[in-house]
């Protein structure tokens, strides 16, 4: 099975980077400790300090796995290759609500996708409202909140 196109930018690309050597250099080390002296302790090894350490284990090699399947099926986007002529992944977008209030997003792959941030997924309602259309356009995202109408004023 070909596995699916993940689109990150290069500070997102960075940031995984970033964590994935983190994980491996001071994570794996601090959990593999954890998990000696919790032996150490007990003469049984259903102690709940082995439990929690070999579950932390199990999360630390899942992030890790999972880092490196997004890494490997990585689409980069390069902030000189963005189009500013219509939305597409890797574009900042201001948008001007019903109400007039304004508000920015940039658009990203799923894995960086952080709505605290204004950073929304391709994948998202809004992201693929977005996608592909121009200054001046206006769009309508079913949210759940409700049907959102919106107009772009600014591709960056």
């Amino acid at each position: 099975m070909t596995e699916k196109e993940i689109y990150l930018t290069e500070e997102g690309l960075t940031k995984l980077n970033e964590e994935l050597e983190h994980l491996i250099s001071v994570r794996r080390p601090e959990v593999a400790e954890k998990i000696q002296q919790a032996k150490e302790l007990r003469s049984s090894v259903s102690s709940p300090e082995y439990e929690e350490a070999k579950d932390e284990q199990g999360f630390v090699e899942g992030r890790i796995l999972e880092i490196d399947r997004i890494i490997k099926s990585a689409k980069i986007i390069h902030h000189e290759d963005v189009n500013l002529d219509f939305v597409e992944v890797g574009n900042e977008v201001r948008v001007q609500l019903q109400d007039g209030s304004e508000e920015h997003y940039t658009i990203v792959g799923s894995a960086e996708a952080n709505p605290g941030e204004c950073r929304i997924s391709n994948e998202s309602p809004m992201g693929q409202a977005l996608l592909g259309k121009r200054v001046g356009d206006d769009v309508e995202v079913e949210a759940p909140a409700g049907l959102l109408k919106l107009r772009i004023l600014e591709i960056k």
